[in-house]
């Protein structure tokens, strides 16, 4: 991609991009391969696979598990080698590595075979979203931040787009024909994100521009009064460990309700509405998705995030709960709205408050809970899908309720004007300007 300057740069890099809503298209097309297809493909052709592979409620849970072992082992792969997160090669491996294993899904009724291709899924998705993102973060942060939160829709995007190829497919073809057709979506969004440029390399000379561009982007999710030296002492800094031991607690349960619903929520509708509901349920999921990131980032100008993320999970523990306890299509509709609308927001304001309290670490800690909470899921739930899933559904909600009442707890004397103890010369943060790039970048 071309660039040219078009004002100065921060963080002394390369120069801004020629247009940032290619980038911005790029990133999107890789996110929806990664994560709408890559991913979440596997909710709508579930019920398929039940139907006509002879799949048991409780391999299905099993391989839902791969996938998000997979995505664990693929996040810390970029955790702990970051020289990866801006390697081009190894972004348009991953892709080819994505597709090769949804095309191959078919060619197989081998349990243990599925469970190597969905871990392996899991890698390559975890690799190209935080390439992605870093991409995202590295090139971006000069703009507004609505640009990378429209980048993060493409997860949405994927989703709708994966769900509305399978409802198509259904009535004329069978679980082997939704799997070849997601890899063919998947193949197409990887063409269109081939040439997505990469996080920026720093330079030797660059070293010292790019540590502040990075410390410059971190401060954005979080506010801070001026203090004077001679004033400042560390031991009037605010110890944030109660707060943030909530703000844990909370996402790691979001990450084990929200991803029951996730796997499950389609298998759940059908189960008491066979035909295409499910799958326009799955689709809306998506539509709702698309303008989450960006709406949550708008919410936060007005609230506080911690008002935000407790209203966020009760939304969503009521919109899971709903295929469950009334059923029905209007039920089935409006729990895929409330879903979608808020499972990425809830990442969003969730990192974006541990980065405010400067816990060390927090955005490692916080998306390693989440990992952790997406692999116990449907572990959790697989003895209950015997009987079906609206009692996984109501667990999955009554997890979620849990986790908002620790967002309640968080609110509780939440540090909302931060003083900020520096060693160097005082100054003022700036006010912070929720970036959705700044949260979504770990989901």
């Amino acid at each position: 991609m071309s660039v040219r300057p078009l004002r100065a740069s921060p963080a002394g890099s390369a120069g801004a991009l020629h247009s940032p809503w290619r980038h911005v298209a790029q990133a999107a097309a890789a996110l929806a391969a990664g994560m709408g297809v890559g991913r979440f493909v596997y909710t709508p052709i579930l019920p398929l696979m039940h139907a006509g592979a002879g799949l048991s409620a409780g391999a299905g849970a099993n391989l839902a598990t791969a996938n998000y072992i997979g995505y664990l082992l693929g996040a810390l792969v970029g955790i702990l080698a970051p020289a990866l997160v801006r390697s081009r090669a190894l972004l348009r491996i991953s892709l080819v590595v994505l597709t090769g294993t949804l095309a191959a899904m078919p060619a197989t009724h081998d349990t243990a075979v599925w469970f190597a291709l969905r871990l392996s899924a899991g890698v390559a998705s975890a690799l190209i979203f935080v390439i992605a993102v870093s991409s995202l973060l590295s090139h971006l942060r000069e703009y507004p931040a609505h640009l990378p939160g429209w980048a993060f829709g493409g997860v949405g995007a994927g989703i709708a787009l994966s769900g509305l190829l399978v409802l198509v497919l259904r009535p004329v073809a069978d679980w082997r024909a939704a799997w070849w057709a997601s890899a063919a979506l998947a193949a197409v969004l990887a063409v269109a994100s081939w040439n997505l440029r990469p996080e920026a390399r720093p330079t030797t000379t660059q070293a010292t521009q790019a540590t502040q561009a990075i410390q410059a982007n971190a401060d954005r999710a979080h506010e801070a009064t001026t203090v004077t030296a001679a004033a400042a002492d560390s031991s009037h800094a605010p110890r944030t460990h109660r707060w943030f031991t909530a703000l844990f607690a909370s996402y790691t349960l979001e990450g084990v309700g929200y991803i029951i619903a996730g796997t499950f929520l389609v298998a759940a509708i059908e189960q008491s509405s066979p035909g295409p509901l499910g799958g326009g349920a799955w689709v809306l999921v998506g539509l709702a998705a698309v303008p989450s990131s960006a709406l949550w980032a708008r919410l936060g100008r007005r609230w506080s995030r911690p008002d935000l993320l407790l209203a966020a999970l009760v939304v969503q523990a009521v919109g899971i709960a709903l295929p469950a306890l009334i059923g029905g299509a209007p039920a089935a509709l409006v729990s895929a709205v409330l879903f979608g609308a808020t499972f990425i927001g809830v990442s969003t304001l969730a990192l974006a408050t541990g980065a405010h309290l400067e816990f060390p670490r927090s955005v490692a800690l916080l998306t390693a809970g989440y990992s952790v909470g997406q692999i116990l899921g449907p572990l959790v739930v697989a003895p209950l899908l015997h009987h079906g899933y609206q009692q996984a559904l109501v667990l999955a909600a009554s997890v979620v309720l849990v986790a908002a009442v620790a967002a309640a707890v968080l609110r509780i004397g939440f540090p909302h004007h931060m003083v900020v103890v520096r060693a160097t010369a005082p100054v003022r943060q700036p006010a912070p300007t929720e970036s959705a790039a700044d949260a979504g970048s770990h989901r």
